[in-house]
């Protein structure tokens, strides 16, 4: 535990002096004060006013932003400390390699989650100060849902980086994931799904297997309970998991699958040739 803790330390320290942490950071920061700035605080959209409405238009921007900055520092983990030589170094040191690999895991976790939250935990604070209504429960649920995408695109992240030789095919694996998952959110599914003939269960089905797809019928379902913009879908939806089910899905899905992913990697990571 003592090395896990320590190589986790290690890599927030590192995280925290590259310049890809301070352009992330810039990123959520101006996010957040550019909504200020347009004022979506005293704005009403189907009844959500204040900060209800400014973070719902936060969560929608953070999913399509999150998971590739995610995936694309991530896979650099352990494929770039293999071509750097800093593993053959590792080898001469008294540390597992269970503590560096997972010490590497709550490192990331903890760096690419904070600025997210606090970005979100600063404009609830400021909405206090300003005597807006802060909605805690919709603040609870969202953080939870960003806490969830993070450890599911972590996890996917670390087994491209175990799988990968280099830092070059790493990187462009995990853009194709992101586009493949991006791609199939709707349009292009929908499609395959007619010529197929497949029953509106099955398609429901294969569609939230695709986690980018979870969080934004999630954020949706805060937004708009009845899901009226996915049509019938929103139907198959509450048969198969019902309103309060399927946000415990959108919760426990992402986040079983980021932990089976990063689990596979170690496993990978373990048994492959380290240098």
């Amino acid at each position: 535990m003592k090395q896990l803790l320590l190589t986790a330390r290690l890599d927030v320290a590192e995280s925290l002096r590259a310049r890809w942490f301070q352009v992330y950071t810039l990123v959520f920061g101006g996010i957040v004060a550019l909504l200020f700035a347009f004022g979506l605080t005293e704005s009403r959209v189907l009844g959500f006013i204040g900060l209800s409405r400014l973070l719902v238009t936060y969560i929608q921007l953070t999913m399509a932003i999150l998971p590739i900055f995610v995936l694309i520092t991530t896979v650099r983990s352990v494929a770039g400390d293999r071509e750097t030589g800093v593993l053959e170094y590792l080898l001469a040191l008294p540390i597992s390699l269970g503590a560096w690999f997972w010490g590497k895991f709550l490192g990331r976790y903890a760096v690419t989650f904070a600025p997210v939250f606090l970005a979100m935990l600063g404009a609830a604070a400021w909405g206090a100060f300003n005597g807006i209504d802060v909605p805690w429960a919709m603040f609870g649920y969202y953080t939870a849902l960003l806490a969830a995408m993070a450890l599911c695109f972590l996890g996917l992240g670390m087994l491209i980086s175990a799988l990968a030789r280099s830092t070059d095919v790493a990187q462009g694996a995990a853009f194709l994931l992101w586009l493949a998952l991006l791609l199939f959110l709707d349009l292009i599914l929908l499609g395959v799904m007619i010529q197929g003939h497949l029953s509106p269960e099955a398609a429901v089905t294969i569609a939230l297997v695709n986690p980018l797809q979870v969080f934004r019928t999630a954020a949706l379902a805060l937004f708009d309970p009845q899901l009226i913009v996915l049509g019938p879908s929103a139907y198959v939806i509450f048969d198969l998991f019902g309103a309060d089910g399927f946000r415990v899905f959108a919760l426990a899905y992402p986040s079983a699958l980021g932990l089976v992913a990063a689990s596979a990697g170690y496993v990978i990571f373990r048994r492959g040739n380290l240098l």
